[in-house]
């Protein structure tokens, strides 16, 4: 493949799917769950947040075959009461327990208005947005918590302690308008995948991201990763990053306080993670006379109001949260996922090492 190193080179969604799907088979991961993993990895680089994609394979693998990861197994699912629920993830890989949770939040939902799961003994889930759009599809609002390997300090502290866990929650705009809200953020001033995104394309961060190991702010991704991230708002984003490990480490019974193995850390090698997740999903129609037709309605009416506020100077166009990440989703459907030569060998290399299918690029000429 001859192409200069920072042009980037596209796949189209399908063409991604199915090797991921492939790649997944040949380590041994079974079809259905194969499918469910892909859906994720794949809707985040339609999203644009490549740093949750197919990017994440190597490291993802690399724990496979270190025995860190139950690849053949499943998540197993106990009911607690009516409307509540947990699953553990048996250490298969995280999409398989988030995707089961929300499901089965989304049933109790429908019957009782409200579902909430709790999942321990999980993995990293890629990116957090997927499972809140399963349950947008099913009409629902949703909360979508998770913690993770320690990459953030306390505030006012310089060791890493608490992770840099997203907080993401999404409800239904009018059907069919493509206005749904969709949150889905780090409590640190930049996710962590992107620094790591940096080191794979030899690029420097922005100087407010990282501290090193000194506790001296660095824009090297080296020297950010063996640091610390720092938090968005100061005490506020390490506030949210210590709720984060309650709902979703200490109320599981999973790992938390820093003790979570991350999927990238050194020495993590055949260690289970024990991620926690925590999964909420409402029912549009319970305070409403007219229900759901009308929680959409007035969904509608916030969606208009947000975007058409008055703006700032310099400021073309105000977006609804979600609505960027929405477009471009629509827009790389049409072109494909645009990716580095380096980051295509990496996973060339993957499906190398299984004989699985390489990679098929996309012909953009035929646009």
């Amino acid at each position: 493949m001859s192409s200069s190193p920072d042009r980037k080179l596209h796949i189209a969604s399908e063409a991604a799917s199915k090797f991921a799907i492939s790649l997944l088979r040949a380590n041994g991961v079974p079809a259905v769950n194969a499918e469910i993993i892909a859906k994720g990895l794949v809707m985040a680089d339609l999203r644009g947040v490549d740093t949750h994609g197919m990017n994440r394979f190597p490291s993802y693998l690399k724990r496979l075959r270190s025995g860190a990861i139950n690849h053949k197994g499943s998540p197993t699912l106990k009911q607690i009461t009516p409307c509540v629920a947990q699953v553990d993830g048996c250490n298969t890989f995280g999409f398989l327990g988030a995707e089961l949770g929300m499901r089965k939040c989304i049933e109790m939902a429908k019957e009782h208005g409200i579902g909430m799961v709790s999942v321990k003994g999980s993995n990293h889930f890629g990116m957090s947005a997927w499972i809140v759009q399963q349950a947008n599809e099913a009409g629902m609002l949703s909360l979508v918590f998770t913690n993770s390997s320690a990459a953030l300090p306390v505030w006012g502290g310089r060791e890493k302690m608490m992770g840099v866990s997203p907080i993401a929650c999404g409800a239904p705009g009018p059907k069919g308008a493509g206005k749904d809200f969709i949150l889905d953020m780090a409590p640190s001033i930049a996710a962590r995948g992107k620094v790591y995104k940096a080191l794979r394309r030899g690029e420097k961060i922005p100087i407010d991201w990282a501290i090193d190991g000194e506790g001296k702010r660095t824009t090297d991704p080296a020297k950010a990763l063996e640091g610390s991230m720092l938090p968005m708002g100061g005490p506020k984003g390490s506030a949210l990053a210590v709720m984060m490990d309650v709902f979703s480490g200490v109320l599981s019974g999973s790992k938390f306080a820093g003790r979570v193995i991350g999927p990238y850390e050194e020495g993590g090698e055949g260690r289970e993670s024990d991620v926690g997740h925590f999964l909420v999903a409402i029912r549009p129609d319970l305070f409403l006379e007219r229900g759901e037709e009308e929680f959409r309605e007035r969904m509608s009416v916030l969606y208009d109001r947000v975007v058409g506020s008055k703006k700032m100077e310099g400021v073309d166009r105000i977006y609804f949260p979600g609505e960027i990440e929405q477009e471009l989703h629509k827009e790389r459907l049409r072109s494909g996922i645009p990716f580095v030569k380096a980051e295509v060998d990496a996973l060339n290399k993957e499906a190398e090492k299984v004989g699985s299918s390489k990679l098929e690029l996309m012909d953009r000429a035929k646009l």
